[in-house]
């Protein structure tokens, strides 16, 4: 086998490779992105009282 085709067979899997490690690293990013997003504005249905000071929310008077 000619040395140029197998350098060039090489060279090909490891771009291959390089393309599916960036790919995978990017959507890792974007999760946790949407994730951290998601922590901050509240969202996921989860109410966070974690900003809140102590006492909120303990006993609130309705019968007014």
């Amino acid at each position: 086998m000619d040395m140029s085709l197998v350098a060039s067979a090489v060279t090909a899997q490891s771009a291959n490779l390089q393309t599916n490690i960036t790919t995978q690293l990017l959507k890792n990013n974007a999760t946790a992105e949407k994730q951290a997003m998601q922590i901050l504005l509240g969202a996921g249905g989860a109410t966070s009282q974690a900003n809140v000071a102590s006492g909120v929310g303990g006993q609130v008077d309705i019968s007014a």
